[in-house]
């Protein structure tokens, strides 16, 4: 097993949803990434928090053996974001976003952090995900996640660090925005050829595409789950559970192992959207994800 860095959002989310609402509740990437993968692998975590951050949400993480000797706290608020969710729930509204003390978040990874050999870069600045990877002593595998707000007003940044990571996990729509393709086949060989040997393509409730240069396409659906009460932090969940799986192999992956990474990532994902914020995925097991893996190959199965 090996040991995975992870550099992103510690937050706390003001969520509503057609089931209810969820005032200042546990959030971030880094927090649902380290939640999902530390059902499997080892997690060490680099982010901001402010002095309001709580024992009780540390202590959730430290209970899963999460690592937080990167986890810096400094005087003022913790990142704030306020979303709402209508309709099919697929994409948040965004009604309030208070950066507070991750405004001049600067990531330094503490010493034993250096030889992590999974590394994921979060949701950041790409300036900022490219200063995490000057600091890592030869990973074996990288992953991204970014959003069309650096898209937009980073691309160049965000270009240079797509050159040095091994794979991206992505929305549809950010994978359209970053190549101008139509739609998410068009876009995956798209951004591969921007620099990374593979492509996660999330896609909620409709499930996933994993394009790899040396296989291509590898598509699944989401796990059918009745009703959605919260679907933040499900892309993070899944990228935390991805990620968690590959390093339990301690090994360079395979293009089948970033295959059953997805179904992990979609199993784990919705276990989230079940309850706001982190409840849920708080109270899974690897036994439960095990079990609910095995119901995921019956839905998929073909006879």
């Amino acid at each position: 097993m090996s040991e995975i860095l992870v550099v992103g959002s510690l937050a706390y989310d003001s969520i509503k949803t057609p089931s209810g609402s969820a005032p200042r509740a546990l959030g971030g990437s880094a927090n649902y990434f380290s939640l999902a993968a530390s059902l499997f692998s080892k997690v060490r975590v680099v982010g901001v928090v402010g002095d309001d951050y709580s024992s009780t949400d540390r202590e959730l993480l430290q209970k899963r053996g999460v690592d937080l000797s990167g986890m810096i706290v400094q005087p003022g608020k913790t990142f704030h974001w306020e979303g709402a969710y209508e309709g099919d729930m697929n994409e948040a509204i965004t009604l309030k976003t208070e950066l507070n003390v991750f405004e001049t978040f600067d990531p330094v990874l503490p010493a034993h952090y250096k030889d992590s050999k999974f590394v994921f870069l979060a949701n950041i600045s790409p300036d900022l995900q490219g200063k995490v990877l000057d600091q890592c002593e030869k990973p074996l595998l990288v992953g991204m996640d970014t959003m069309n707000f650096w898209i937009s007003s980073k691309l160049d940044d965000l270009k240079k660090t797509l050159k040095r990571v091994d794979i991206a996990l992505i929305n549809e729509g950010e994978a359209m925005m970053l190549t101008g393709a139509g739609n998410a086949i068009e876009a995956a060989p798209r951004v591969c050829e921007l620099g990374p040997k593979a492509l996660v393509i999330k896609r909620g409730e409709y499930g996933f595409v994993l394009y790899t240069k040396d296989e291509g396409f590898f598509i699944l659906p989401a796990f059918p789950i009745t009703k959605v009460i919260d679907p933040t932090g499900a892309g993070d969940t899944f990228a935390g559970a991805f990620f968690g799986y590959l390093a339990s192999l301690g090994r360079a992956p395979t293009t089948a192992d970033l295959k059953q990474a997805c179904v992990r990532g979609t199993v784990v994902a919705s276990f989230t959207i079940q309850d706001f914020s982190v409840k849920a995925l708080a109270d899974v097991t690897p036994a439960k994800v095990e079990d609910r893996y095995k119901s995921y190959r019956q839905v998929v199965h073909l006879a």
